[in-house]
């Protein structure tokens, strides 16, 4: 059933046309993504269809009682309000029913007034309370809170940053569990376990349909079930979520290719067969000619301008950057406690940890904006950094997007030098965009305009602090493209679990309490042995096993203990725990080689570190097939 339905939705603003004729429906329960570039409108659709800025023209329905909520990318909130009362305040409804519920109930106790009566109000009552969710409303409230890491509900809404108004806006929306929530880039500003959670919540526990306006691609990929992609003020919809989208995207593109090419064909013919004929008098030639200029006259499908990102690496000399026993601590907490790390060349480190950790602060200790507690941090006196902050400051709202370039007239990239107009069209700025001025720019586009002037500027150590917020599909493909071919090295503080897999070579994790690991590997290999570790680490303190550092073991199969051992099964099982400890003992000395910061150092240490990353892999693959099969021949014994 529909809880939304539009048609012919447009939207201008002064001669730009955003949205032209858009027809959207969207079900109960429906989980549905929407993409595109920055600045095509999406978030205008989303206000649109959420009553908040009305079309210019277009029809929208909605279902009878039907509720929908919008959370905005910069949602204002009443700043003399406590966090606890502004998320609360959605359940409006539902206390005001419970309410009810327990005054009626408190007068049946005290059998006050008529008693048939008031056991019927209360069964309405209580009708109420299920419809709005149920009985545990209050207690789901408050658990969305902490998992958004809403800290001190208490606080007053006037003390918050952007990010942390971000989750409050969010928590309200998901609290409410409204008919329709539209989210606008929710997973910008939390951390990796946290967008974890609300990924799960929002495919399992949301009641209502979801329009999800992101550009995370594992949010999209594992939550909706249907992709929209607004383009040139158009909707095209695709059944699944971003890979599916992508498939359909491509034969789509594919296939207006073909269309294209069969056109062109055509009018070659049709053409020489034109030059060839005296002029046409009979109706056969006129027709024929008639046909080629209405194919003349047809549109070629457009072709879409795709975002060019390149950066040259500059010499980098044998020291790039190393932490000697650095510690910083701030607000009475250690953030980092002696940590001792080199960063080689070519090396691209995702760090990853929770919000408030000390990721941010890590950046600033490289830069120098910030001294450690003790220890160093010794940059290379070849060592050139460029920084991209998240909050992308340094722009001048009142400047052009050309001006905010500076007064340079050329950028050199490598060996090639090209006008500042001509780079600035690689980040999709024509030249009428380029005279448009920041402040009018949405956050996609500002991201660009600081990315554009990042990489004028001649470094070899990038330092991204999320780099990915407000980037749209194309140009995060294009980032990941400029940083796996970039010959220096990086620093990317990121929660978008695809960029990191696509681009990070090892993960620098913060684990807590100032602990902070680098592990070899992407995202997802370092949380796949994550996981195994502390699976196996529970397994133990269950059952008082060995622990498997590196594995992750099976339960013994019900069926395991059918066949009995063999004699030579029996004298495997003897001699496997000694095989699985040497095992583990050299997934842990390769381990500590990665780890160590002297293994870092040197000319040619990149072809060095990958074989020791391929051998760790293959270490623990040992261990985890060895302790695969003492648990399943172990099982047979005891069975």
């Amino acid at each position: 059933m529909p809880v939304i339905d539009a048609s012919g939705i447009e939207r201008s603003y002064g001669v730009r046309s955003v949205l032209s004729g858009v027809d959207l429906t969207i079900r109960s329960q429906e989980r549905v993504g929407l993409v595109g570039r920055n600045g095509c409108g999406k978030s205008t659709l989303g206000r649109i269809l959420a009553g908040i800025e009305s079309p210019d023209s277009g029809r929208i329905a909605r279902r009878r009682g039907a509720t929908v909520e919008f959370l905005s990318q910069e949602p204002e909130l009443p700043a003399e309000r406590s966090l606890r009362e502004i998320v609360l305040a959605s359940l409006d409804g539902w206390t005001r029913a419970k309410q009810r519920y327990d005054d009626l109930t408190a007068r049946l106790a005290e059998a006050q007034g008529d008693t048939h009566a008031l056991v019927s109000e209360q069964g309405e009552a209580g009708d109420d309370l299920e419809r709005l969710g149920g009985w545990d409303r209050l207690h789901e409230a408050e658990a969305i809170i902490s998992h958004l890491g809403i800290s001190d509900p208490g606080r007053l809404a006037g003390s918050l940053s952007g990010g942390e108004r971000r989750r409050v806006a969010l928590a309200r929306v998901l609290v409410g569990s409204p008919s329709l929530a539209i989210l606008d880039e929710p997973t910008n500003h939390l951390d990796v376990a946290t967008i974890e959670w609300l990924e799960e919540y929002l495919r399992t526990r949301f009641r209502g349909a979801l329009l999800l306006i992101t550009h995370d691609r594992y949010v999209l990929d594992r939550v909706a079930t249907r992709t929209l992609d607004l383009e040139d003020g158009q909707v095209t919809s695709h059944d699944g979520g971003y890979a599916s989208y992508l498939a359909s995207r491509a034969e789509r593109q594919a296939h207006a290719e073909r269309s294209e090419r069969n056109r062109q064909n055509f009018l070659r013919k049709e053409l020489e067969w034109l030059r060839r004929q005296p002029k046409a008098r009979g109706t056969k030639q006129k027709a024929r000619t008639d046909r080629a200029i209405e194919v003349l006259e047809r549109s070629a499908p457009r072709i879409e301008r795709e975002t060019e990102l390149r950066v040259a690496g500059q010499r980098q000399g044998k020291t790039v950057l190393e932490f000697d026993k650095v510690s910083i601590d701030r607000g009475g907490a250690r953030l980092v406690n002696e940590l001792e790390l080199s960063i080689a060349a070519g090396q691209r480190i995702g760090v990853v940890g929770p919000n408030g950790s000390g990721k941010t602060t890590l950046l600033l200790a490289i830069l120098g904006e910030l001294e450690p507690g003790s220890g160093a941090v010794k940059r290379g006196a070849n060592t050139h950094i460029g920084y991209l902050d998240q909050q992308r400051s340094g722009l001048d709202p009142e400047l052009s997007v050309r001006e905010s370039l500076g007064d340079r007239s050329h950028v050199e990239n490598g060996d090639e030098k090209m006008a500042v107009a001509s780079y600035l069209e690689r980040f999709l700025f024509d030249r009428a965009s380029q005279r448009v001025k920041v402040g009018q720019l949405s956050g996609g586009e500002r991201a660009r305009v600081c990315l554009a002037r990042l990489l004028a500027e001649k470094i070899n150590l990038l330092l991204l602090d999320e780099p990915t917020n407000d980037l749209d599909v194309s140009t995060l493909a294009a980032l990941e493209t400029m940083l796996t071919d970039y010959t220096g090295s990086a620093i990317m503080v990121s929660h978008d679990r695809w960029f990191l897999d696509r681009v990070a070579t090892s993960i620098l994790a913060f684990e807590g309490d100032g602990r902070i690991e680098l592990h070899a590997g992407n995202y997802s290999e370092y949380r796949e042995r994550t996981a195994a570790r502390r699976k196996a680490e529970g397994n133990r303190s269950q059952r008082g096993a060995p622990t498997f550092a590196f594995a992750s073991p099976k339960p013994p199969s019900p069926t395991a203990s059918a066949k009995k051992l063999s004699f030579k099964e029996r004298r495997e099982l003897d001699g496997l725990l000694d095989q699985v400890d040497a095992a583990e003992d050299e997934a842990t000395r390769l381990e500590s080689l990665l780890a160590d910061p002297a293994t870092y150092r040197g000319d040619d240490n990149g072809n060095e570190v990958a074989a020791l990353g391929r051998a760790l892999d293959g270490a623990r693959t040992e261990v985890a097939r060895l302790t695969e099969r003492w648990e399943e021949l172990e099982a047979r014994r005891d069975g």
